[in-house]
């Protein structure tokens, strides 16, 4: 009973998700201006985790300044953008992998509140791809990054990408530093059904650059990773390549 439960829940979720989804779609279709589609996505989200009776919490977010900045978050699941989605601000921005642009519908949903996609693999487009971000930063638009790019089959933390570094210290922005905890209970690497949870999220502290040049990024990704690695107290996956452990 408990599993047959559990599996009638999980279909629950998975139908509430595509409804959701079908409504959000209609309404960034006709509403102006990216800040109120951005806001309409975020009630979509919070909606979904109303609907599924899964709990957030979200802790410190008195952490991120009301100045431009940007915030990371260690990706666990693939419900890490929903959380994220409903607990930001709608003055952020995502910075999402390229290959997101080819799956129907959520490519258009992400365009139209803003997101931004950039190429992890291919060196020459990822560069054109980061010019591209920093002009959005340069107008003052702030941006959410998940640093490792996907997340793992086991457990760890990945080593992260330089992106939001670079821009940090170009920009001579705050890294506001989020840590999700329950998203990979609730929908693990493997599963295909959502269970029954609780989510939180806390934004645990806000380091600056100490400079603006290549160095001074890779410092600042250097502390943001060993500060959400002794956060979290989970394995250090650094060695591991992104390939050979990707999911998402």
């Amino acid at each position: 009973m408990r599993i047959a439960l559990q599996r009638a829940y999980g279909v629950y979720c998975w139908l509430a998700f595509l409804l959701i989804v079908v409504l959000t779609l209609l309404l960034v279709l006709v509403v102006p201006g990216i800040k109120a589609r951005r806001a309409v996505a975020r009630g979509a989200a919070w909606g979904y985790l109303w609907v599924t009776r899964t709990s957030c919490a979200v802790l410190h977010i008195e952490r991120i300044p009301a100045e431009p900045c940007i915030v990371i978050a260690k990706h666990t699941s693939y419900i890490d953008g929903l959380i994220m989605q409903a607990v930001l601000p709608p003055r952020f921005s995502f910075v999402i992998k390229k290959e997101m642009n080819a799956v129907p519908v959520a490519n258009w949903l992400l365009r139209r509140i803003g997101s931004e996609f950039v190429e992890r693999h291919n060196q020459r487009r990822g560069a054109l791809d980061a010019r591209r971000v920093l002009r959005r930063a340069e107008r003052g638009q702030a941006l959410a990054f998940f640093p490792e790019g996907t997340f793992s089959r086991e457990l760890g933390l990945l080593k992260f990408h330089t992106g939001a570094f670079t821009t940090a210290a170009r920009m001579g922005w705050p890294v506001v530093i989020a840590v999700i905890r329950g998203a990979r209970d609730i929908l693990p690497p493997h599963g295909a059904l959502p269970r029954p949870g609780g989510l939180t999220v806390d934004f645990i502290e806000a380091l600056r650059p100490l400079g603006s040049n290549r160095e001074a990024a890779n410092e600042l990704r250097d502390r943001c990773r060993a500060l959400m690695l002794a956060t979290l107290g989970v394995p250090d996956l650094s060695h591991i390549s992104h390939h050979a452990n990707e999911l998402a």
